[in-house]
């Protein structure tokens, strides 16, 4: 009977506390955040959960890159990074090769990914439905950043601007890109009333270098792509500069953004926080990699999602993008 009683007085305890949590995430501001979180401070990324047994502090972090390429060519390049990173956690740090930017948004909400860098479009979705709060991102020594969305065609195509891909294939990566979907989508409907399906046949390619080398091979017309990768294939020698020709190119946007998750234990963010802007780049693969890059990439800066995203948010808002998770 008395272990009766205790069992029904620990299921109450229990119940109390869940009530309590889900009281607390109700009453709180969250403006575009999914019901999960909070936004007491204003700053637009998920708060730090108040209840203890909310923060998570694993025995290994797992860290993703975005797939904006393949995703196995740069488990050499991070490497260096990530040891670094486990030096200065105390954790052991594994590589996941993420195959899309969905599985990759859907293993941070999950609780199965904890440090990642997520490509420029899919940062608001990060934040607003897995809890991402981005820090950094990479710039140049004398702090400059960022890449252009360019459209490419094959450089024997006849056409010279924009309005010439009327009646083409364009290939564009993922619904979630930035530069690969909803920067030229929004420009080719409200400076060229062009629109999918109407005007041009849409062609996802799933990746950029896809689309970049679909075009260099000819097999689309004409390619929506972040240059910046562009610039480090052709560093690489997988695509001749002279294969392909660009005719469009726009306002600078902020490149991929690193963070952690939300819940992980203050601490532990702190120390993560801490590598990114203590490792030495000199003589690494990912000063090799991204280096090449235009601006070069040669350290992480401190960023804030309210203030480097905001071009990406107003796009969003442009093109009717929503945050709900699904």
């Amino acid at each position: 009977m008395l272990r009766r009683y205790l069992t029904l007085g620990c299921l109450a305890f229990l119940a109390s506390i869940s009530v309590q949590a889900a009281a607390q995430t109700a009453d709180c501001p969250r403006g575009t955040l999914d019901a999960r979180y909070c936004d007491r401070d204003g700053d637009l990324v998920a708060d730090v959960p108040t209840i203890t047994r909310e923060l998570a502090d694993p025995s290994t972090l797992i860290f993703a890159y975005t797939p904006v390429e393949d995703p196995a060519v740069y488990r050499r390049v991070w490497q260096p990074f990530l040891d670094h990173l486990a030096r200065e956690t105390g954790k052991r740090v594994q590589f996941f090769a993420v195959q899309s930017n969905a599985a990759q948004i859907e293993a941070m909400r999950a609780g199965r990914l904890h440090v990642a860098g997520f490509n420029t479009g899919s940062n608001p979705l990060a934040v607003n439905c897995a809890g991402f709060v981005p820090f950094a991102m990479m710039a140049s020594n004398d702090n400059r950043f960022g890449y252009e969305m360019e459209f490419i065609v094959p450089a024997s195509s006849p056409a010279r601007r924009i309005e010439d891909l009327r009646g083409r294939t364009i290939a564009f990566t993922a619904e979630t890109s930035n530069s690969g979907f909803k920067a030229p989508s929004a420009l080719l409907a409200s400076q060229f009333n062009m629109r999918a399906g109407t005007d041009f046949t849409p062609a996802f390619s799933g990746r950029h270098d896809n689309s970049i080398l679909g075009v260099a091979n000819r097999d689309y017309d004409a390619a929506a792509i972040a240059n910046s990768v562009m610039v480090r294939m052709i560093a690489r020698n997988v695509v001749r500069a002279e294969q392909i020709r660009t005719i469009y190119r726009s306002q600078s946007f902020p490149t991929t953004g690193y963070g952690h998750a939300h819940n992980l234990s203050p601490a532990l963010a702190e120390k993560i926080r801490g590598a990114f802007f203590s490792f030495n780049w000199a003589g690494t693969p990912l000063l090799e990699e991204f280096g090449k890059s235009e601006p070069p990439q040669e350290r992480f800066m401190p960023i804030t999602y309210r203030q480097h995203w905001q071009v990406i948010r107003e796009i969003d808002a442009a093109m009717g993008v929503s945050y709900a998770c699904r």
